[in-house]
């Protein structure tokens, strides 16, 4: 069963955001990531919404995505991603 995480993401300094981006997206890779969406929040439909951005990865199994958050070069990033921004994820199975 995949594993979909989903990233909410308040961005402090989009520079910093630049430098995540591209030093996680490999990582992701390495842990059989892919990205299936990014976006910036447009408006809400239904609820409060604050502005955010939002990622989507789809890994092949809760497993892999576990790895890969846990992994030492994720966590390595830990404090550019806290530089970055403010980010929440959830990871939900899906068929």
């Amino acid at each position: 069963m995949s594993a979909i995480l989903l990233a909410r993401i308040a961005v402090r300094d989009p520079e910093q955001m630049k430098a995540y981006g591209a030093a996680a997206a490999p990582v992701v890779a390495a842990h059989g990531g892919e990205f299936l969406a990014r976006g910036a929040f447009a408006e809400a439909f239904l609820g409060s919404g604050a502005p955010h951005a939002m990622g989507i990865i789809r890994f092949p199994d809760l497993q892999a995505a576990r790895g890969w958050f846990s992994s030492p070069e994720y966590q390595a990033l830990a404090t550019l991603r806290e530089a970055a921004g403010e980010m929440e994820f959830f990871v939900y199975e899906a068929p």
